[in-house]
């Protein structure tokens, strides 16, 4: 059963938190691609991280998934240490994530991407047989496709969607099986404006009690969704702060702004 907000209010009060990152570092050889990095993200928190290419975003929510292991630091879960856990554990304890590059079945129609997305979390991940109409997977299928607005191509096959449609279905994916903290990896990449508006309704309507980071280039999807903005900057954590504060630092704006938000 969902909490609701005075359930998640009281998670939060309680000072649980879904990610926590202590002294986090990622070294490749004499390359250090993450340094000390110290991060929490609160039950039901949306955060941001943001930096120029190179920073080290999408190194760190590798050492989140545990995908690349850390070199030194703890990763804990909803106050479980992960570390030392391989990335299917950490699935199963409610992490999920998006990936810069499409993960989909492009030979499959897109409720049947989502159908197998419900069904591989499920206790029946295993079974060969077709799903009846009222299989728990296709219904859970329907409701996630509705969530992220492809109800009208829910029998379209996946290779005709427009990229907009297709980042729009990897959403859905990583929300299959009830998730609790979502990694968001350019989720706007390639979108046009109403793509991209699309997206943070899609975002900005999700069930309170799920956190998420999304890693975004585009700064206005990024300060539109989050409340809780972290800077990246050769690896580092370099600024930490509200959309509004992140947006107006001076700081912010020399390093990764430019002069079109100066």
């Amino acid at each position: 059963m969902e909490p609701g907000t005075d359930a998640l209010s009281r998670l939060q009060s309680a000072g649980r938190f879904a990610l926590e990152l202590e002294a986090v570092s990622r070294h490749f050889g004499a390359l250090v691609a993450l340094a000390d990095i110290n991060l929490t993200v609160r039950a039901g928190e949306r955060r941001a991280v943001l930096g120029s290419n190179g920073a080290g975003k999408t190194t760190l929510f590798n050492a989140i998934t545990g995908d690349f292991p850390t070199t030194t630091g703890r990763v804990r879960l909803f106050g479980e240490d992960v570390t030392d856990l391989p990335s299917h554990e950490r699935i199963r304890r409610g992490l999920r994530r998006t990936y810069q590059i499409s993960l989909l079945f492009g030979g499959l129609s897109v409720i049947d991407n989502v159908f197998l997305a419900c069904r591989g979390v499920g206790r029946g991940r295993f079974s060969l047989r077709r799903p009846r109409h009222d299989d728990t997977a296709l219904e859970s299928a329907s409701t996630l496709l509705s969530a992220v607005h492809l109800d009208e191509v829910r029998d379209t096959m996946v290779s005709e969607l427009s990229h907009g449609q297709q980042r729009q279905l990897e959403i859905a994916l990583a929300l299959a099986g009830a998730p609790r903290l979502v990694l968001l990896d350019e989720p706007a990449a390639g979108l046009s404006p109403t793509e991209r508006s699309d997206l943070v309704a899609i975002l900005q309507a999700l069930p309170e009690h799920i956190s998420f980071i999304i890693i975004e280039h585009d700064m206005d999807v990024a300060l539109r969704v989050a409340q809780s903005v972290t800077m990246m900057h050769n690896g580092r954590i370099f600024k930490e702060g509200t959309p509004e504060e992140i947006e107006n630092d001076t700081e912010v704006q020399e390093l990764y702004l430019g002069h079109a938000h100066g």
